[in-house]
């Protein structure tokens, strides 16, 4: 068969692509219907043909699916300009070394429990002391007073309490794991130029709202707004987050605040229909 547009180098069909990389028929179809990786030239009668540059695109493609990107994800990464894919990749290092270390600390706590368990001692609790060394220095134990003075009799307050007083050492870890993806999303977006009232930033803020529900307490958008505004009110707040990157608390609270507000304007806009 004669390819058109790309005449002067080696082509392979859709199903010699298939077989080199053990990849579908179908799923190469799905890539060249979204643009993710359109064959550069066909035949006479319309069939696909790779070309070595669609191979070199595949082969990137292949390459960040392996490092965890989503399809939409990879689309971004390879139509951004150098700057913009280097960003991309160092967060997702990040997040694959805080996955390493967080399944490494899981297995070290299952055989600790395990070998506990054998000697009949019991699952391990957690001291304030392991806390503070999880979380980089902050200690639970110097805000509990205060905590329980503003929010004690609260919902929130005794939620949280019952579930953290079950959390072991591999738990807490997880959950300091998660906030930390959390963190570097927001900083990947700050330091891309990202407004905080984007669409990204905002869907980022949703995804930290999902986190305290599911570890601490159910935050609804008005306790998330009045968190926000702490995390920059209060000097202590704010330290222990920008620990994580410069600005960061300025950023994620922004942005959690315009996530809040169109929640609001939603409603608003629901209610009056």
């Amino acid at each position: 068969m004669e390819a058109t547009g790309a005449t002067a180098e080696q082509t392979w069909t859709v199903g010699e692509v298939a077989l080199l990389t053990r990849l579908s028929v179908r799923t190469l179809h799905h890539y060249d219907d979204i643009g993710l990786l359109r064959p550069g030239a066909r035949t006479e009668a319309g069939y696909r043909l790779y070309t070595p540059a669609d191979l070199a695109r595949l082969w990137r493609v292949l390459s960040y699916r392996e490092l965890g990107f989503s399809l939409a994800e990879i689309a971004r990464v390879l139509e951004a300009p150098p700057g913009g894919e280097v960003a991309a990749l160092r967060t997702q290092v990040a997040l694959l070394q805080e996955k390493q270390r967080r399944t490494q600390t899981t297995l070290d706590a299952a055989l600790a429990y395990l070998r506990a368990a054998e000697r009949g001692q019991g699952v391990p609790t957690m001291t304030n002391a392991e806390l503070k060394d999880i979380f980089d220095g902050f200690d639970p134990a110097e805000h509990e007073a205060e905590a329980q003075e503003r929010w004690g009799d609260t919902d929130a307050y005794r939620q949280s309490a019952r579930r953290t007083s079950r959390y072991t050492r591999a738990d807490w870890e997880t959950v300091k794991a998660e906030m930390n993806a959390i963190y570097a999303r927001y900083l990947a977006l700050m330091r891309a130029g990202t407004p905080p009232d984007s669409a990204q930033a905002k869907a980022v803020a949703a995804d930290h709202r999902a986190h305290i529900s599911a570890r601490y307490y159910d935050a609804s958008p008005e306790m998330m707004r009045g968190l926000a505004q702490m995390w920059v009110a209060d000097e202590r707040f704010t330290g222990n987050i920008d620990r994580a990157g410069e600005r960061l608390a300025a950023y994620s609270s922004a942005a959690v605040l315009a996530w809040a507000e169109g929640l609001r304007s939603q409603d608003a806009g629901s209610g009056a229909r």
